[in-house]
């Protein structure tokens, strides 16, 4: 493994405890992640999900955050593994899978993530080659370390089954969706990322990834909130969104020049 692979530290710092706060790209366009990437970010998540991010466009946008430097995180649309295993031979560094409800989703999902024995990927990775630094035998015999399977938690049955999505082979942590987390917590009365039942949902969750060597991370509004979360144990943090933070560059910059 090459020292300048950039999909090689993200499971190397989380497993030793680092913190890791990245950007949260959902803008159609390459650029904008790679350029969030060249800020002091330690990583950079495409959400092929909530954004309009299409699969073309995640995969150029892996590309130019490992020239950046850094690992891309990405972010498949629900139940979309097929489309998981795809960006893992691109070079994605994790695949976050959200409305992880259950073990049997838990498995399905490792399943398409993690080569054998422990899950059932297929073999054909490309640009995985050279953003991890290997050749084709060493890569096979650590992607599925090199490579994180992260289930999204944002449901009471998520919660209710943390401990049995914890313990499937190859998934390697769980990552928090607060608002639909409040929305189901509060049984549809509220959107509230920061409601009390949410952090007290977020305590039990950083206590029991740590119980069982699991990272834990969580989707944050802000730098501020992502401070509290990762006081709490959170080793996998959002800062905002590129276009919260686009908005918030224009207001202060309208401000600064009309006040």
């Amino acid at each position: 493994m090459t020292a300048s692979a950039p999909l090689a530290p993200l499971s190397r710092r989380l497993r030793a405890g680092e913190t890791i706060f990245m950007s949260w790209c959902g803008a159609n366009d390459a650029s904008i992640a790679e350029a969030t990437a060249r800020e002091d970010f330690d990583a950079a998540l495409i959400d092929m999900q909530h954004g309009i991010v299409d699969f073309s466009t995640t995969v150029q946008a892996i590309a130019l955050v490992g020239l950046a430097g850094k690992p891309a995180i990405a972010r498949i649309p629900v139940g979309d593994f097929a489309t998981a295993s795809r960006l893992l031979d691109a070079g994605a560094a994790a695949i976050v899978a959200p409305m992880i409800n259950s073990e049997a989703d838990a498995k399905n999902f490792a399943s398409f993530t993690k080569f054998p024995p422990v899950g059932e990927r297929s073999w054909g990775p490309h640009r995985a080659f050279s953003l991890a630094g290997l050749d084709g035998e060493a890569y096979f015999r650590q992607a599925n370390d090199l490579q994180l399977a992260i289930a999204m938690i944002e449901t009471r049955e998520a919660l209710d089954a943390l401990d049995s999505i914890l313990d499937v082979p190859g998934i390697d942590g769980v990552f928090v969706g607060p608002s639909d987390l409040s929305i189901a917590l509060t049984k549809g009365a509220v959107v509230d990322a920061g409601h009390p039942e949410v952090d007290k949902a977020l305590d039990h969750i950083a206590a029991r990834c740590k119980a069982k060597g699991k990272v834990a991370g969580a989707f944050c509004m802000t730098g501020k909130r992502a401070k509290e979360v990762a006081a709490k144990g959170f080793r996998l943090c959002s800062i905002s969104t590129d276009g919260m933070m686009m908005r918030l560059g224009a207001r202060l910059e309208l401000k600064a020049a009309r006040s």
